[in-house]
Order: C-alpha cells, then sequence, then structure tokens
C-alpha cells in the first residue's frame, strides 16, 4: 500500500483536504494533471466568512487576509448590498482574491507540510475492490487505502466510481473574458432578458467583460463569439483587441446522488456544479474538506467505517441549499419587466441579515438531535482567558472545553485535547442572537460542537464515542 489517501486534483479543495489529513497523521499524496499551479482565466474571487474562520482554525487565515481586499457588503439575491459588518464573527466580512493566489497559499502551505504532489499526472483509471483503491495516471499505478476525488466538475473519478450526478441542464451561457478596448464603453451593470452583463476596468486599461448569451452554448468559446455578443449587447466591440483569454459558464446545476462509494469520495466540484453567481463554489469545497478530512484521518486510524457516511449526511444538504440559492439568483438577475417586479416584491423579504448569515456560511447546522442552539453547529470564536478559541483548532484535533469544572477522564479517547478555561463574553449565534453560556463544549476538528454540557457530563461519553473512538 503506497499511500493510506490519494487525492485526486490540487484545486482550492483537494490541498485543503491534503492539509486536513497530513495534520492527522495520515500518509496522503495528490494527484494534479497540470503540471504546476497556474489557473487559466479568472474562476473564484474570494472567500466569505466561514471559509475564514475554518483557515483561522488552523492558524492561516492571515496568509490569506494579508493578500486580499476586504469588502463590508455581499449582494443579495435581488443585487441588493448587504452590510456584512453586524455578523457574529471575527471575520465580518467578504475577502476579495482571485482563486490563483487561494490556490499559490494553500500549495505552499500543503509543501511545508511535506504532503507529496504528482504533477502533470492525467488519471486514465480508477478500480476499487473491498481492500484498496488503484489510481493509473501515465505509465503508473499509486494504490491506497482510499481515494477522494477532487477533480472538478467533469470528474473522472466520480464516473468511474458509478455515482449519479442528477440537477439541471443549463438555461443560460456566459462568456468572461479579458482584453482591451480602443473606444470607451459604458461601464457598470447592465440587466439583459437572459441575464446580467458587466464591463469593469481593471489595471492597466484591462477590461473584464461577464456578457450573457442569447442561446444555450457549450463549445469553447473564440474571440469571434466575443466581439458578436459585444455586438449584440452594446451595439459595438467598442475596438476590443489584444484578447488574453475568454471561457464560458453557465446556470448549469447538479449534485452527486452520494458523496461516497465504497472506497471512493467526492468533495468540492466533483460533488456539486452551480453558477459562480454570489462565489459560493470554492467555500463550500475548502468546508467540504475540512469536514471531511478529520473523519477519514479516523477511519484510517481504526475507527468505526460508518463515521464516513455522516459526511455524505451533513455536507449534501448544505451543497443543496447552495443549488438553490444560484438558481434563485440567476432566475432574479434577468432584466424583463416580470422578473423586475418579482425582484423588487422580494426585496424587503430576502435582503436580510438572516440571508447574509447563510451566504457566508454561518448558519450551517448539522442535526446532532436535540439540546443546547450551540449543538451542531460551528463554535463562535470568543475570547477566553488562555487565548482565542480558534487557536486551540490549529492541529486539527478535538477540543473538549471546560468552563467549569469537569469530572471526566478524556483517556480513552487519546486525540482529545482537554482544556480548561474561562469566558467573560456573551455566546451570541447567528440566528439565535445571544445564547446562555454552557459548562463545556465538546468541537469537532472541523470547529462544529459535537456535545453541550450545562452542569452535568449526560451524553458525553456517547458524543465521544461516535465521533473518536479509534
Amino acid at each position: 500500500m503506497e499511500h493510506e489517501v490519494v487525492i485526486v486534483g490540487a484545486g482550492p479543495t483537494g490541498l485543503m483536504l491534503a492539509a486536513e489529513l497530513k495534520l492527522a497523521r495520515v500518509d496522503v499524496a495528490i494527484v494534479e494533471r497540470r503540471a504546476n499551479q497556474d489557473v487559466l482565466g479568472v474562476r473564484a474571487n474570494g472567500m466569505h466568512a466561514r471559509t475564514l474562520e475554518v483557515l483561522d482554525q488552523r492558524g492561516i487565515a492571515e496568509r490569506f487576509t494579508s493578500q486580499g481586499q476586504r469588502g463590508p457588503y455581499i449582494a443579495s439575491l435581488t443585487g441588493a448590498l448587504l452590510d456584512i459588518r453586524d455578523l457574529p464573527t471575527r471575520h465580518n466580512y467578504s475577502l476579495a482574491l482571485w482563486q490563483n493566489h487561494i490556490e499559490r497559499i494553500l500549495a505552499e502551505w500543503v509543501t511545508e507540510l511535506a504532503v507529496p504532489l504528482h504533477r502533470g499526472a492525467d488519471v486514465t483509471d480508477v478500480r476499487q475492490d473491498d481492500e484498496s483503491v488503484e489510481v493509473t495516471f501515465g505509465d503508473q499505478t499509486l494504490r491506497a487505502r482510499y481515494l477522494v476525488g477532487c477533480d472538478g466538475g467533469r470528474s473522472l473519478i466520480r464516473k468511474r466510481a458509478g455515482i449519479d450526478f442528477p440537477g439541471h441542464d443549463p438555461s443560460v451561457t456566459y462568456l468572461i473574458a479579458e482584453g482591451a478596448m480602443r473606444d470607451e464603453p459604458a461601464w457598470g451593470l447592465r440587466r439583459g432578458k437572459n441575464g446580467t452583463q458587466a464591463l469593469a476596468k481593471l489595471e492597466h486599461g484591462t477590461v473584464r467583460m461577464v456578457l450573457s448569451e442569447e442561446h444555450v452554448e457549450l463549445a469553447e468559446p473564440s474571440e469571434h463569439d466575443l466581439r458578436a455578443a459585444l455586438q449584440r449587447i452594446y451595439g459595438s466591440d467598442f475596438g476590443l483587441h489584444d484578447v488574453t483569454w475568454v471561457s464560458r459558464f453557465s446556470d448549469m446545476a447538479r449534485l452527486a446522488a452520494a458523496y461516497r462509494s465504497g472506497r471512493i469520495l467526492l468533495a468540492g466540484d466533483a460533488a456539486h456544479v452551480h453558477s459562480p453567481v454570489g462565489g459560493q463554489g470554492l467555500n463550500l469545497g475548502v468546508q467540504d474538506a475540512v469536514n471531511l478530512g478529520w473523519k477519514l484521518a479516523q477511519v484510517v486510524h481504526g475507527g468505526a467505517g460508518e463515521l464516513l457516511d455522516s459526511y455524505h449526511a451533513e455536507r449534501h444538504p448544505v451543497a443543496a441549499r447552495v443549488l438553490r440559492d444560484t438558481l434563485a439568483h440567476t432566475a432574479l438577475g434577468r432584466g424583463d419587466e416580470r422578473t423586475d417586479a418579482l425582484r423588487e416584491l422580494l426585496s424587503g423579504l430576502v435582503d436580510s441579515k438572516r440571508y447574509a448569515e447563510t451566504r457566508c456560511g454561518l448558519d450551517i447546522h448539522y442535526d446532532l438531535g436535540e439540546g443546547h442552539p450551540l449543538l451542531g453547529r460551528r463554535m463562535p470564536d470568543l475570547t477566553l482567558d488562555k487565548g482565542r478559541v480558534y487557536t486551540l483548532l490549529h492541529q486539527a484535533r478535538p477540543v473538549l472545553l471546560a468552563l467549569g469544572e469537569l469530572d471526566f477522564d478524556c483517556a480513552p479517547w487519546p486525540r482529545v485535547r482537554r482544556v480548561r478555561a474561562s469566558c467573560a463574553e456573551p455566546w451570541i449565534l447567528p440566528v439565535f442572537g445571544e445564547v446562555s453560556a454552557p459548562r463545556a463544549v465538546l468541537i469537532r476538528p472541523d470547529g462544529h460542537v459535537a456535545w453541550v454540557g450545562e452542569g452535568s457530563t449526560h451524553g458525553l461519553r456517547a458524543a465521544l464515542d461516535r465521533w473518536f473512538r479509534v
């Protein structure tokens, strides 16, 4: 067995997952078809609050925030700007940072952690049996106990695993490109019958274009397509020249029927694809990785295999919600009178702090049973007498945080770190607002609360056995 886990794909999801596994002492390797970390054109542009919190939990958020631009607003479904400066998080902003920079920073971290990365490796075959998975690229074959496909929307891993990918075909396609223009265009946004157009001036005179197309097109786009779209929408191509790149995206929305088939798992775009409106795709994938990583590590180290079933159970509904959001966003982006009326009607209903919490991923709740509002939700990054909560999670280990006397022996669960501390801050959660302060909490490595103690240790042993038995 060459490795315990092999990851196919070194995008943000694959890199984050590799780091999570390495922190949990798993022998992991990545296979990536690109020869380097270069990203062609523009993909994701930034991260939302919960993703920044996840990076903060690992002690690397500053690597990203120091290179991106913080913004106090996000766009709602109706296009209105929502002020997120009062969200209950230290990262109450959106971070504008292009995907090529995000990948570079993550790749540097993975290199520091000494994760082997096979570049220029185009996977051609995948086979699994009851004991292992084999992945073939070129004249090489790697064998591992588990394989995770982080290889994008056209995922070969998903197809070879036989996992269905149901959803919606595209109703509209967009061209996105960069180039120069001899004449000054009409800058900004413009709504059309199929969607929103945008022309924006970048540094050095470059123009970024996002143009909805009259009909759904799936072939590789050309500069001719770009000129024709500009002529159709604006009546001019504004003397377009020196086009550096042009690509096409759509509002197609698909969600894997299962996130696991035997020893093969999916994460990121391999498990879900949708329109890029709202900038949720990269964030969703990184959070997939943080949910899966510690669970897969537990199983590799001898934990119960059914722990992996909770990955699908927890993350599949989150992706389904994002798909619904992007479908609605695309529908409301059209510029006909009926859509204008609907957008105006909805503005008072969805342009709210509650929607902002959802878009930023702060309100995600995993169903871990009845109890305190914290149960199943992300732990707030409170200030303790021993520092911040998230600093306790830097090594991706579970934490039993006691905020008073707690007579309990954690020795049977050696990965669990026990911390005694005090906290004078109010406990404020998305959706609920301020909640009663618990006496103790069991925090999973992904930052979600697995048990809440309100004066006794009732249920603690069961929670530890469920999540951290090895």
